[in-house]
């Protein structure tokens, strides 16, 4: 995902697109969102602790959310 996200942000510079960058951009989300649902589920196989994975749902939320009124509120990421 972090080569895929380069990739797009170097094709979207290249063509000048906002739509690439904004589409560069909600894959870097990915990535975070991915990194934290990862380290909650390794925490919980490793070291048997059932609430990590919750715990990182609940990190999950902000990002979420932030990402949700944006839209509602038709801010635009790469202006």
């Amino acid at each position: 995902m972090p080569i895929l996200s380069r990739a797009k942000k170097k094709v979207g510079n290249a063509l000048n697109s906002a739509a690439m960058n904004a589409d560069a951009r909600q894959t870097d989300f990915c990535v975070y969102l991915s990194a934290i649902w990862l380290v909650g589920l390794l925490l919980n196989a490793a070291f048997g602790w059932w609430w990590a994975d919750p715990i990182a749902a609940l990190i999950m939320v902000p990002i979420v959310a932030k990402e949700d009124f944006d839209g509602l509120k038709e801010r635009h990421c790469c202006e």
